[in-house]
């Protein structure tokens, strides 16, 4: 039996699913208030918190701990890895609770399938984390030395995608090449090829999107930080949170925008066509890195449902490769796919080794 217990912690909730093979048992989200998390000064703090909701879910599902065999969960902020799974070992946890990239409810995750794999002596395992980095070393060159790109982002979906794509034209997903863009409350577009993530453009750097600034002018930008409006804190819940359609059009629903511009508000069109075209040119920029050679364009996410946004992105990028739709995300289905292909011999498990004085 192929019992797989499937952990997604998000900022104000907990997901989590077992799977008997590729089939879910259930799949259920606890959603956690400001008050019950205020308590907690850091991320890690909130371990046992979330450790015990997760028990108890399992109890209540009527699932014995002794029937799991094996841990799967979503990787949290560690240092560059490598694409697949990793087994979650104490370096691991070492490197998320004492020095993560940064603080994200995701770090909390492999600290739990730790103790619960230790206490049934099963294995446990991270897929495609957040911080995979396969870039080409001249896709990280920047214009300053001290400052490179990173691979930072959708890992965990866009694989899944490029590697659904693999697999229904019965492929390797090593001898495709794609550029896949995931289209959700942030928007990333990344290219595979040779089995590996070569250039990723980040949330940070590229198209807009319902809540996310995306690459903004570097000057003005300057000016803000330096304005004395803003410090900080404010200035990052600004580009990461409070930008976008948000800032733009008071809402992060791309179903309410369309509503809008359905009822006639052509500066909610104005927006989101722009965001549309932000994406289609980010595309546009990751295809020379294989002189345009591209299998296809996968769009995943979200507002991939929208009949709207895909057509119009088809409409500027088809020139380029053929598109193809996947809309919506399954995180857990993923996480459970990568558990079983470790499980099953068709991939091994690499070992994280903790970093004292990481950078990025």
């Amino acid at each position: 039996m192929e019992r797989l217990l499937i952990l997604n912690p998000g900022s104000t909730s907990t997901k989590l699913a077992v799977f008997d093979g590729e089939e879910p048992l259930f799949v259920e989200s606890i959603t956690h208030s400001a008050e019950e998390l205020a308590p907690f000064d850091c991320v890690a703090d909130q371990y046992e918190f979330r450790r015990d909701l997760v028990l108890d879910c399992l109890k209540r599902h009527d699932i014995a701990l002794e029937s799991l065999t094996a841990i799967v969960s979503r990787g949290g902020l560690l240092t560059p890895i490598e694409a697949g799974a990793y087994e979650v070992n104490d370096d691991m946890v070492w490197q998320l609770k004492n020095k993560p990239q940064n603080e994200h409810a995701s770090n909390v995750g492999a600290m739990i399938a730790r103790s619960i794999s230790l206490q049934l002596n099963i294995p446990a395992f991270i897929y495609d984390g957040v911080t995979v980095d396969e870039l080409l070393p001249i896709n990280k060159i920047t214009g300053l030395p001290m400052l490179r790109r990173k691979g930072m982002g959708h890992n965990l979906n866009t694989r899944a995608a490029a590697m659904r794509y693999a697999r229904e034209n019965n492929k390797d997903y090593k001898d495709i090449t794609v550029i896949v863009a995931h289209l959700g409350g942030g928007i990333s577009v990344n290219l595979h090829h040779n089995g590996k993530v070569e250039d990723f453009i980040n949330d940070e750097e590229g198209p807009f999107s319902p809540e996310r600034a995306g690459g903004l002018p570097m000057f003005d930008v300057i000016k803000m930080c330096f304005s004395g409006e803003y410090d900080y804190k404010s200035m990052m819940k600004l580009v990461k949170s409070k930008g976008g359609l948000l800032a733009h059009l008071g809402t992060t629903d791309s179903r309410e925008v369309e509503k809008m511009i359905q009822n006639g508000d052509e500066h909610a069109k104005l927006v989101y066509d722009a965001m549309i075209l932000n994406v289609a040119k980010n595309i546009g920029k990751v295809a020379p890195g294989v002189c345009g050679k591209v299998d296809a364009i996968l769009l995943t996410g979200g507002i991939a449902y929208s009949q709207y946004v895909t057509s119009e992105i088809e409409k500027r990028v088809s020139f380029i490769a053929p598109v193809v739709v996947y809309a919506g995300e399954d995180e857990m289905r993923s996480l459970a796919l990568g558990g079983l292909r470790v499980l099953r011999g068709e991939e091994k498990a690499k070992t994280f080794v903790k970093n004292e004085n990481p950078g990025y």
